[in-house]
């Protein structure tokens, strides 16, 4: 049996599915789900993320945090944490870099929220020498002040989509035709919380809603207005989302995200505005990628690393530093908005 033949079954049963319970089912079911059954990231995976492009990114992005702990007074001990850490290559060269900061490593207690044992057992082995715990929810993380990295987590958080008819909104749903998977619309309702995109929509626009983004938003932000602490969410999206991004990734390439379930990667654009609005922190004005990371120095950090390389090896590097900051590439399609306490300062890179 497959997870498409589950599905299938299911919604023969129980009829058509939200977009959201899909998604769900999709990455996360404990037997065919796609993050539960492998390790995606990589060359040899679906799709490879900034830290895995390249060594800087993470470097730099532990930097910043760091810099924010020394900004607070160097709290100890204090958590660091990433959410959703794939092969766990931010926080191994976030940690590297920030091994020079005095009292950085020593204070931190380092924490990955991960739901996939696969990739728990990739993050114990490049975190070798690390102490590191592992939390099943956000929820779970200690009460002492937080310094968190969320990259491209976001996106992989299952969506709702509308699609506006007059003051109302039908819901896109997921059934079956022929034996096949299809998408199809809920009966027209009101849906207060798009009350505020009746302003910006007309009829026909589709609008994707979040709320595990929004829950988890809440909960970040409750954490550090209490506890101190500073966070960087980077993704892909903009200030204010409309249309269908949902996508699916496999082998590096895009996909139908009916056709294969559990096989593909699903994401969507990331609504930096919900996020904003939920949060009961501060957060900083939204920056692309390419300006976050040159304002910490990037182009310097990539000449430095250039030094003792030639050929191929330092082609790749200049392709890699390219990718991460052009505004044809990463640049401006990644995002980046950073979280802190009232009355101290942005994180590093995000300050206006």
């Amino acid at each position: 049996m497959s997870l498409k033949d589950h599905l299938l079954a299911r919604i023969a049963l129980e009829g058509p599915m939200r977009l959201d319970d899909y998604m769900q089912s999709c990455l996360l079911h404990p037997d065919w789900g796609y993050y539960t059954t492998r390790a995606p990231f990589g060359p040899e995976g679906d799709f490879i993320t900034a830290p895995e492009i390249s060594q800087m990114f993470g470097e730099l992005v532990g930097l910043s945090l760091a810099q924010s702990w020394l900004d607070q007074g160097a709290p100890s001990p204090f958590t660091l944490a990433e959410l959703g850490p794939g092969r766990g290559t931010l926080v191994a060269d976030a940690l590297r870099a920030c091994a020079r900061v005095p009292g950085f490593l020593t204070a931190a207690q380092v924490t990955l929220v991960e739901a996939s044992p696969a990739l728990r057992d990739v993050q114990r082995e490049t975190l070798q020498g690390h102490e590191v715990t592992w939390l099943e929810s956000i929820a779970d993380l200690p009460d002492t002040p937080l310094y968190l990295i969320a990259n491209e987590f976001f996106d992989a958080l299952p969506i709702r989509q509308f699609i506006r008819q007059g003051a109302g909104w039908a819901e896109r749903r997921v059934g079956t035709a022929e034996g096949a998977l299809v998408f199809g619309l809920a009966p027209v309702a009101p849906q207060p919380a798009l009350a505020h995109r009746l302003e910006d929509t007309k009829d026909g626009d589709l609008v994707e809603l979040c709320a595990p983004a929004s829950e988890i938003m809440q909960e970040i932000g409750r954490r550090i207005a209490v506890h101190g602490g500073a966070a960087l969410i980077v993704d892909y999206g903009d200030w204010r989302a409309l249309g269908d991004t949902l996508q699916a990734l496999e082998n590096h390439a895009p996909v139908d995200p009916l056709a294969n379930p559990g096989r593909a990667d699903l994401t969507a654009h990331v609504d930096f505005e919900a996020l904003a609005l939920a949060c009961p922190c501060s957060y900083s004005r939204v920056v692309t990628q390419g300006v976050f990371l040159e304002r910490l120095g990037v182009t310097a950090r990539a000449q430095k690393l250039a030094e003792p390389l030639t050929g191929d090896t330092l082609n790749n590097h200049i392709a890699a530093h390219r990718r991460l900051t052009h505004p044809a590439e990463m640049g401006n399609l990644f995002k980046v908005m950073g979280l802190y306490q009232k009355g101290q300062t942005p994180p590093p890179g995000t300050e206006v």
